[in-house]
């Protein structure tokens, strides 16, 4: 660390934190991108993303309006952090840091210029990368020619290693948890938001107790009831849960920047004949979708399945969003293996090590019989031949008719 107004400093603070990865896994991760450096002629790639940044170094960063990166050559790996940080990111990284001071507005750059020397075809994200990024990018390293690396590297992190699975699994067990907890929270004259506390206070205490060290953030839980359903991704409000309500239990535990997720539909105290038809149904689709996921399957012939069930009950027109998707490196604010979707647009075929959830939904307007969003969510590991579910907290009318 140096007292003078420099442009980078070297904040190595600390010793390397505990991973849950083994430096042979993360070590296979940039080996990966350097085979496919070398098989296209790039010389370096510059990932600018969360997700890819986590994937390949095993740093999150808070964006806060700092740019961040993490340069892969075909000798080294270094993650690009501000001064803001400290050394938290040379702590987290699989790798070299260097850390950009604030004293002038293009030291970010200056860093990645140092990272690039000699560099002529340069991988960058282009999903990822802003019009404004792109021309700061193209004037401070002129005559370099881009090259996208964001598809690739997606295809790549589609299929999970051994520790990722251990580690995807360890989630889907502590959504159970936060499951069971919002269970037990639930009850007439209960806000939404004290139902979220429960759930999310469950989780996060049960990923601390499981690691030496962990960062614990962004676990959260979105809990809904009466119209708050209709939207899987609707905030939790301070709406008070009334008998009868349909209701959405939706729990995610963030570890190490992976996200798992448990989803399932609840009534309180009761419910009725109208939204016992239509809960029962979707069940069927869900246990369907379950059945289909395997090896050799192709992601829009499971949707296509799916959808005929809806139809055949003229409920296809409810159907708000895909069956599924893949799951690791990614949260509700970044990431996305938007090759592996159950979706009839994505014709990607499911193979071995993939890692997809089966989550089928429909949504009833209010004032309809059966008003609300129906949705049941687990979340499966595609084998060599079949696929596990790694999903344990129960579904359905048995279970899920809640009487505290």
């Amino acid at each position: 660390m140096s007292s003078k107004m420099d442009r980078l400093v070297t904040w190595h603070n600390g010793e390397k934190e505990y991973s849950p990865f083994s430096d042979a896994e993360m070590a296979r991760r940039q080996n990966d991108v350097r085979k496919w450096m070398a098989e296209h002629s790039v010389d370096a790639c510059l990932f600018t993303s969360y997700h890819c940044i986590n994937y390949y170094s095993g740093f999150l960063y808070c964006y806060f309006g700092r740019k961040y990166g993490f340069v892969i050559d075909h000798d080294k790996a270094t993650s690009i952090s501000a001064g803001i940080d400290g050394g938290q990111p040379w702590r987290r990284t699989f790798g070299d840091n260097v850390t950009y001071t604030d004293w002038r507005k293009d030291n970010y750059f200056f860093a990645v210029q140092g990272l690039t020397r000699g560099v002529k075809r340069l991988g960058i994200e282009f999903d990822h990368v802003s019009l404004d990024l792109m021309r700061q990018l193209e004037a401070a390293l002129p005559g370099v020619e881009f090259v996208d690396a964001g598809q690739p590297s997606m295809w790549m992190r589609t299929l999970k290693s051994a520790e990722e699975i251990k580690l995807i699994e360890e989630g889907a067990r502590t959504a159970d948890i936060g499951g069971a907890a919002c269970a037990a929270a639930i009850a007439a004259g209960v806000p939404e938001h004290e139902v979220a506390i429960a759930s999310t206070s469950a989780m996060l205490r049960e990923i601390a107790s499981n690691h030496p060290y962990v960062e614990l953030m962004d676990t959260w839980t979105w809990f809904q009831s009466g119209i708050n359903t209709d939207g899987a991704h609707n905030p939790v409000t301070n709406r008070k849960i009334r008998s009868g309500d349909i209701l959405s239990l939706n729990c995610f535990p963030m570890i190490f920047g992976y996200y798992t997720a448990l989803e399932r539909t609840l009534f309180c105290d009761w419910v009725s004949d109208e939204h016992l038809k239509l809960w029962e149904k979707n069940v069927a689709v869900h246990e369907r979708g379950l059945e289909l996921i395997k090896p050799g399957a192709r992601c829009c012939d499971i949707a296509a399945e799916l959808n005929e069930m809806y139809r055949e009950w003229d409920l296809l027109k409810y159907r708000s969003f895909g069956y599924g998707h893949s799951f690791g490196v990614l949260c509700h604010y970044y990431g996305r293996e938007a090759g592996v979707e159950l979706r009839e647009d994505i014709e990607t075929v499911l193979e071995p090590n993939m890692v997809v959830s089966m989550e089928p939904m429909i949504m009833i307007p209010e004032g309809q019989p059966g008003a609300g969003g129906y949705r049941e969510h687990d979340i499966l590991v595609v084998t060599e031949d079949g696929a596990r579910n790694i999903t344990g907290f129960p579904y359905g009318p048995e279970r899920n008719i809640i009487r505290n």
